[in-house]
């Protein structure tokens, strides 16, 4: 499946900021015409540098700018789908903890309560079904300190939201689960998207519990514990305000049909 992402936005700098960028597609992802831009003030930053974390996550990084207006531009081409990802014993441990905004010691007692019975493949099927049939979608209506917990009580979120309380709920029942930013191809409205991925039957699949977005067209951007190690950008320093953004993520072939019953593996 061929597949074309890109994203730009800019933002205020008040005063000097160290800045982490996790916009680009994951290493594994077989990209072309590959392009990352970043200007302040209009002129070119030099002195980029990439990261590649563990699990093929690649970090931009560049160091004390500002004060100024920031602007960032990435665009790629995506041919194929990429390889599974990977196994990690360590990951299945890693992945089984509670993190920052998965709080998945608090939910435990809960998430065992309602789907104790279930394992596999039919206890990720209902844990999407319970949050996306429990949870309404709306746009704005969290806050970015907000984790799993937050959102339960809440009964509302965005797609991290989502997410964070999917990945919550399995580590609760015991399985390994972690969140994802990806490019999704026919998300409406368009942005950055993120989404579950749970270790079942010896693999890692896709849970979306907005059903938004064909998990078959996504691209993988970043793998972490939770919003914490897949944010499309870090700031430290001076005071950071976001302008504009806009995403676009598209298939050169008709977008696949999702069917929720079928696992589907991360491409």
């Amino acid at each position: 499946m061929d597949r074309s992402v890109s994203c730009r936005f800019d933002a205020e700098l008040a005063g000097v900021s160290d800045l982490v960028l996790s916009v680009a597609v994951a290493e594994g992802v077989d990209a072309s015409a590959e392009s990352i831009e970043v200007t302040l003030d209009g002129a070119p930053v030099t002195g980029l540098v990439e990261l590649v974390e563990e699990h093929g996550s690649r970090l931009h990084t560049a160091s004390a700018l500002g004060p100024g207006r920031l602007e960032v531009a990435y665009s790629a081409s995506i041919t194929g789908r990429a390889a599974p990802a990977p196994i990690d014993a360590i990951d299945l441990i890693r992945y089984t903890r509670p993190s920052r905004y998965c709080e998945s010691d608090r939910l435990a007692p809960f998430a065992r309560a309602e789907f104790g019975s279930l394992d596999g493949l039919d206890l990720v099927a209902a844990v999407s079904s319970w949050v996306g049939t429990r949870i309404a979608y709306i746009s704005g209506s969290s806050r970015p300190t907000d984790g799993a917990v937050a959102t339960l009580l809440a009964g509302q979120g965005v797609c991290r939201d989502f997410a964070h309380l999917v990945v919550a709920m399995l580590r609760g029942c015991d399985v390994p689960a972690r969140l994802v930013s990806v490019y999704a191809p026919g998300l409406q409205p368009m942005d950055f998207h993120a989404v579950a991925e749970a270790f079942v039957e010896d693999r890692w699949v896709v849970v979306d519990a907005t059903c938004l977005a064909p998990r078959e067209a996504m691209v993988r951007i970043a793998t972490g514990r939770d919003a914490a190690d897949t944010a499309f950008l870090t700031t430290m320093g001076d005071r950071v305000d976001m302008g504009m953004l806009e995403v676009l993520a598209i298939t050169e072939a008709p977008l696949p049909v999702d069917d929720v019953s079928v696992p589907v593996v991360l491409g």
